[in-house]
């Protein structure tokens, strides 16, 4: 129950990130926020990991895949490509477009079983609801 809450937590924080991190873009430019918010959650993990356990950076260097290093860089264009489609397409489109577009890979990862996650099989249901979802799109933006 705990994952259900802090999966909803996270969801309508990405959210208001993306609305915020669009109204600095319009102010400053969109490399000026984008380097903005990366700092500042730069900061906030260095404060974090300052008062907490203090695991040995030197870990990263171990880590098996390198590949998955680049969490860091593909946050940079998450950035980026949120704050452009919520410029282009407004808060509520495109957050329905980033949901719809993260559970058709997240299922391909898993289907797949990509970059170490434990593959799972194919099943029909799952396609159906991603189908349920992309219909809720095309009922939200419809226009009579």
């Amino acid at each position: 129950m705990l994952g259900i809450w802090i999966a909803v937590l996270s969801g309508a924080l990405m959210s208001i990130q993306g609305v915020f991190n669009t109204e600095v873009t319009k102010q400053s430019s969109l490399w000026v926020s984008t380097g903005w918010v990366q700092l500042s959650a730069f900061l906030v993990c260095v404060i974090a990991w300052l008062c907490t356990g203090r695991e040995s950076i030197g870990a990263l260097w171990q880590v098996e895949h390198k590949y998955t290093l680049l969490g860091g860089v593909i946050g940079a264009f998450i950035t980026i490509t949120v704050i452009k489609s919520m410029g282009s397409l407004g808060p509520a489109q495109a957050t329905m477009l980033i949901v719809i577009a993260q559970l058709v890979v997240s299922y391909l990862v898993e289907i797949f079983g990509l970059f170490g996650v434990e593959q799972q099989p194919f099943e029909w249901r799952k396609l159906l609801g991603t189908a349920v979802a992309i219909g809720g799109i095309i009922l939200f933006k419809w226009e009579s």
